[in-house]
């Protein structure tokens, strides 16, 4: 039989789920639920069920940039992810490793809370925003996340805070660094989700889509993995976030409750409406 060509290839780098909701688990679902192959770098490991986290552990040392590297070294990738971040170590050792790969798209889906557990503290966000950002093509971020990077921890928790709006977030981000934001709006308390993405011009599009009811597990790593892997194909950046809110919608929409905590995603749907 002739040889197949090559698929497209995306590496994420994220901690393990092990409910395979989101996580690096959820990251290789989805990336080749688009026909693409999913290259994997461990930033952590953690103990969690489809409620919630019960403790999580950080890869060691220089692990990180040596997985990296050893892939990156071997196979030629088309488009970069990142997903949950453990240490302040894993932020500086991803940067090392991007800041050698200028000309691929990177997609940095900013989850910096699980529930109301915060998944980053303040010497974290520190980093991400220094190290992190200027790296990134695309940050993909809800409003709470988007204000705790832009105004800092402290001023995050202040009262006042809901006066600053999501779209002067958005702008702080982009000058820290970040080309675009896609500002996501599923924990907003609006009667559809309005995700909104931003440039160097302001806003770029805007999406409503019908609010579903339920709770899921791994909705935001499903639209970054997704993108990136419509970004993988050289696809228009506008049209790749319209085609991973897209899908991500139909997992949520088609998606299955495996425990007794958050539905999962079903990645499979994009071949079940083909």
């Amino acid at each position: 039989m002739p040889a197949s060509a090559n698929p497209l290839v995306v590496l994420t780098f994220a901690a393990t789920d092990p409910t395979g909701g989101g996580g690096l688990q959820g990251d290789i679902l989805t990336i080749a639920a688009f026909g693409a192959h999913p290259l994997s770098v461990i930033t952590g490991f953690a103990v969690q069920d489809t409620s919630r986290i019960e403790g999580i552990s950080a890869t060691d040392g220089d692990w990180v940039a040596d997985q990296a590297r050893a892939l990156l070294e071997d196979i030629p990738v088309h488009a970069f992810k990142i997903g949950r971040l453990v240490s302040v170590e894993n932020v500086g050792e991803i940067a090392n490793v991007l800041a050698d790969y200028p000309d691929i798209p990177v997609v940095f889906d900013a989850e910096l809370r699980s529930g109301n557990d915060p998944l980053a503290d303040e010497e974290m966000l520190g980093a991400i925003c220094e190290l992190l950002l200027p790296l990134s093509t695309v940050v993909v971020v809800n409003a709470a996340d988007a204000r705790r990077l832009a105004l800092g921890e402290d001023e995050a928790e202040d009262e006042g805070v809901e006066e600053v709006s999501s779209a002067e977030c958005a702008r702080r981000l982009m000058e820290m660094g970040a080309e675009h934001v896609l500002l996501t709006g599923a924990h907003e308390p609006t009667q559809q989700v309005i995700n909104t993405l931003y440039g160097g011009g302001g806003v770029l599009r805007t999406d409503a889509w019908e609010r579903l009811p339920g709770a899921w597990h791994g909705a935001g790593d499903t639209l970054s993995a997704a993108l990136a892997a419509l970004l993988a194909q050289e696809m228009d950046l506008s049209e790749a976030v319209r085609g991973a809110q897209e899908y991500t919608w139909h997992t949520l929409s088609q998606s299955w409750r495996l425990g007794m905590g958050q539905s999962i995603p079903n990645r499979f749907c994009r071949r079940e409406d083909a």
